[in-house]
């Protein structure tokens, strides 16, 4: 049985309990939250302990913690964490500094202690399977990702002061599946956006509405584009275009039933956001977790993967700030 520390109890970090309260072999031992009712709910509700973070990150009964709090408490509790010896998965982005992540990966990697970092959608059963089918040379040499990412309604402004902008928070999900799907590294990155929803997103210096062109250096290319509005629901759609044929992964629907009429053909609208259209994808994230750390397996995606995703998100912010061109080494 894998013990795990849940830190942070808010909406990820029940939904990080629930994929574990549907294993065997897992269970939540333990939780902490600045929220201390937030931590007694969640506690209650798993059977679990409710503790303060420090105590639940050097309990001994704790084999490995889900880091769920607010990004800029990562550091800290991802330094502690190494040195407890604790297996760690922790929510994007690992930090919004590409330097204090490459300090965190020198903490891990002095420690010894498995490291995952959280981007679900690479476990979406479609997108896996998009993966896996390119991966079997299905469709021959990649040539072209299309990735299309659209929330429902905008997030409100205390969360966007502190997100660091559309490009860390909100594709940063898209440039990992971008590296995932094109199997080779972008060393050129394009960006646009602005601010079209809400004008005050662009007060603050940030953009609701992106899209960014990222190509590699045998000259493979993606774009992703993404929105903080979608009145149609949560659009989550990819395309790969190879020499041989092409893969697509449609939006999931709240249903599957179509009805015909003189008016036409209608169907269900997209699922209403994240947690329903990725339950499956957390689910399968942390049975990878689990299994991982359990078997002593390698972990993807790593703390390399998060840094990567980290460069691809700051050259992106710069490009779009500086209207040009940048050059990854």
């Amino acid at each position: 049985m894998l013990n795990i520390g849940i830190l942070g109890c808010g909406r990820i970090g029940r939904v990080h309990a629930a994929s574990l309260a549907a294993m065997e072999d897992a269970r939540v031992a333990a939780v902490a939250d600045a929220v201390p009712e937030a931590a007694q709910a969640l506690a209650e509700a798993c059977g679990a302990r409710a503790m303060s973070a420090e105590a639940l990150i050097e309990d001994a009964g704790v084999d490995a913690v889900v880091i769920g709090t607010p990004t800029h408490t990562h550091y800290d509790l991802i330094h502690a964490a190494a040195r407890a010896g604790k297996a760690i998965l922790c929510e994007k982005p690992v930090d919004l500094s590409a330097e204090r992540i490459r300090a965190c990966m020198a903490a891990v990697e002095a420690a010894g202690v498995p490291f995952m970092t959280a981007f679900n959608r690479r476990f979406d059963p479609n997108f896996a399977a998009i993966g896996a089918r390119i991966a079997a040379d299905e469709i021959g040499a990649v040539e072209m990702v299309t990735i299309l990412s659209r929330d429902p309604s905008l997030p409100p402004p205390s969360y966007i002061e502190g997100s660091g902008g559309i490009f860390r928070d909100m594709m940063i999900h898209d440039l990992d599946m971008a590296r995932f799907l094109l199997g080779e590294e972008p060393v050129t990155v394009y960006a646009v956006g602005a601010a079209l929803v809400d004008p005050e997103i662009g007060a603050m210096g940030d953009a609701d509405t992106a899209a960014v062109t990222l190509t590699t250096v045998s000259g493979r290319i993606c774009q992703i584009s993404n929105s903080r509005r979608a009145s149609y629901g949560y659009d989550q759609r990819i395309e790969v275009h190879g020499a041989k044929a092409m893969l697509r992964a449609d939006n999931m629907l709240r249903d599957t039933v179509e009805m015909a009429g003189p008016q036409g053909f209608t169907r269900a609208p997209a699922q209403d956001f994240f947690l329903e259209r990725y339950a499956a994808a957390y689910a399968a994230e942390m049975r990878h977790f689990v299994d991982c750390v359990a078997q002593g397996r390698k972990i993807a995606p790593s703390l390399a993967d998060g840094l990567r995703a980290q460069l691809l998100a700051d050259a992106a912010d710069l490009s779009w700030r500086e209207g040009r061109v940048v050059r990854l080494d």
